[in-house]
Order: C-alpha cells, then sequence, then structure tokens
C-alpha cells in the first residue's frame, strides 16, 4: 500500500513540478479548507481513539497523526505547486509513516522488536532516498529542456544570418518568440 502511495506522489511529483505556482484566492479557499478538514479529520479520529488502551491507542493516535501530516502535505504542495513543495511533501510523509512504524513496533518484544524498528528505519531511508532521487531527476530534466531550447535558439539564430534587412530582423524576432527570448 505505501509502494503504491508513493508512486502515486512520485507521477504527481513528475506532472507538477516544472508549474509555476498560481497563488489565485480560489487557491488559497481550497488550501485552507483541505488543512481544516485534515484537522477535523484528525480530531475525529483522535476522538475515536480514546476507547482504546495502551499500545493499539498509540497506533491509533500515530495513524491519525499521519493521516493529517499526508493531508496537511499534499495541501501545502499543491499550493505551493513547487519542486521543493513535493519533495518537502514526501519526506514530511516520510517521517510520519516512520513515527506509525516505530508506535506499531512498541508493541513487540526483543528480537521482533528490534526487525520492526529497523524495517521501519529501512522504509524510510527508502522513502527519503526516492524522494531525493526524484527531485535530482526532475531539476536535470528540466536543465536538459533549457539546454535543448538554447540549442535550438542558436540554430533559428544562424539561420538568420542567411538573410539581410528586414527579413533577418523578422526572423530573429520570430525565433526570439519561438524560443522565449
Amino acid at each position: 500500500m505505501k509502494l503504491m502511495a508513493l508512486a502515486g506522489q512520485a507521477a504527481a511529483l513528475l506532472l507538477c513540478a516544472g508549474a509555476a505556482s498560481a497563488a489565485t484566492p480560489e487557491a488559497k479557499a481550497l488550501f485552507e479548507q483541505a488543512k481544516a478538514a485534515a484537522a477535523a479529520q484528525y480530531k475525529a479520529a483522535r476522538d475515536q481513539c480514546n476507547a482504546s488502551e495502551g499500545n493499539p491507542k498509540d497506533v491509533c493516535i500515530a495513524e491519525a497523526k499521519a493521516a493529517r501530516v499526508r493531508a496537511e502535505a499534499d495541501a501545502t504542495a499543491h499550493y505551493r505547486n513547487t519542486l521543493r513543495a513535493y519533495t518537502k511533501a514526501r519526506i514530511d510523509i516520510a517521517n510520519a509513516d516512520f513515527a506509525l512504524d516505530r508506535t506499531r513496533c512498541a508493541a513487540l518484544a526483543g528480537n521482533e522488536r528490534d526487525v520492526c524498528v529497523e524495517r521501519a528505519k529501512a522504509s524510510r531511508t527508502a522513502a527519503l532516498a526516492d524522494a531525493r532521487a526524484d527531485k535530482k531527476v526532475i531539476e536535470a530534466r528540466s536543465d536538459a529542456r533549457e539546454d535543448k531550447r538554447i540549442a535550438e535558439y542558436k540554430v533559428a539564430a544562424e539561420k538568420c544570418d542567411a538573410l539581410a534587412g528586414t527579413a533577418k530582423d523578422q526572423c530573429v524576432a520570430a525565433a526570439k518568440s519561438q524560443f522565449g527570448y
């Protein structure tokens, strides 16, 4: 389940990483609404945890916290709509999942507990590494796109050198317009 969630987050990250943030009033309202909904869901889930005792109560509370972190991180990432925000959201979610896993491990004893804790650490390490790697891949692709755009502009500008006068000026203007200069 976590793997599918991480894959979905990675896909969202790849789709939205290059877009500029559009902090419209509607986007801000949706962001505030999402945060309020996350807080309300957390409070309701936390209230349900009071029926339990001991480790099951601790796990219930940790699950509620992880769900709140996930919802708030996703809302913040979508609102800011930057690569940095999406990466931070994935890191926050990985840390919340780690805290939940550690709480689940507390019910175990001896070697089982040690194995559980190490598995939780390994999962967090993998999630953090994936988040950082995805960020680097997206940055590299963005840099490559920019390099290609510059090279294509240079080719178009070079073609304009064969012309003279107004035709050359129009050709250069068209190349600048086409490649964003």
